[in-house]
């Protein structure tokens, strides 16, 4: 064969989906067809599956059962969109608000008794979702912790934002936790003790850095919250997925996943990044 005709099978791209840049010509031919939409969510709560649908969040929600999920870790969007294929105009700081309050009511339907909710956000709508959160559900606690990825893209000529917000809420005040998982640990990860007992501190600095081109988030910020309020095979759920953070977290230490998504990109590169740590 001609070097020519040789070199015209070499692939053209490289990456396809720029977006995305963990996916392959040959993920889209294995994730493609596997992807499972809101019209296959079908559970009670005799059987329930584990899966990655793509739905906008809000909707996910509703085809689930009463009473079903243990955990809701999430980061909800700053511009959700109702409709999965058109994506109009921004929505209202009143629209955005009622949008958020729908969910979270929701939430709170198939939450279990036990159950929990740690919700990510930033300074600009923590004490939104301060209020909201009230309204449905018992506060915990506040979580700050150091976010070492944060990129501020602010123009203040003040004070960088490289810190979060993490709520901490519950069903009732009898819940899930498990004083024995948590621990905060210092830079050296030497223990700090308390009076000879491991310290529980909502101020969380012992975060590193992302250090994984497809992660968003510190795969120990996860881990922190899910040994602290889950145990093997409960139910955790992050109706916001982006690129499967949450559940790639999930996986690596024995729980069971449930996510929702959007975009179909990044619901092909939960897919995948999920699939390689089963």
């Amino acid at each position: 064969m001609a070097e020519s005709e040789t070199k015209s099978f070499e692939p053209i791209f490289n990456n396809p989906l720029g977006n995305s840049p963990g996916l392959t010509i040959n993920d889209l031919n294995r994730y493609l067809p596997a992807i499972q939409t809101i019209e296959d969510i079908s559970m009670n709560a005799e059987e329930m599956k584990e899966g990655l649908f793509l739905s906008e969040g809000s909707e996910g929600l509703k085809k689930l059962p009463d009473q079903c999920i243990d955990l809701i870790i999430t980061e909800p969007p700053r511009e959700p969109w109702v409709d999965i294929d058109n994506r109009g105009s921004q929505m209202t700081l009143k629209e955005y608000y009622e949008w958020n309050q729908n969910w979270l009511s929701e939430a709170h339907r198939i939450l279990k008794n036990t159950g929990g909710i740690y919700l990510i956000c930033d300074w600009h709508y923590s004490s939104m979702y301060y209020g909201l959160l009230s309204n449905e559900f018992i506060i915990q606690n506040r979580i700050t912790w150091y976010n070492r990825s944060a990129r501020d893209k602010s123009q203040t000529p003040t004070w960088k934002n490289q810190s979060g917000d993490i709520w901490f809420v519950t069903k009732n005040e009898d819940f899930l936790f498990n004083n024995h998982a948590v621990s905060l640990k210092s830079e050296r990860g030497n223990l700090i003790h308390d009076r000879d007992k491991k310290s529980q501190n909502n101020f969380w600095f012992d975060i590193p850095a992302v250090n994984n081109q497809d992660a968003r988030l510190s795969d120990r910020l996860y881990a922190k919250i899910l040994e602290a309020s889950s145990f093997k095979l409960n139910w955790i759920l992050d109706p916001f997925m982006r690129n499967g953070d949450v559940g790639v977290s999930a996986k690596k230490i024995g729980r069971r996943f449930i996510g929702f998504e959007t975009n179909k990109d990044l619901l092909l590169l939960s897919m995948k990044r999920i699939d390689q740590n089963n």
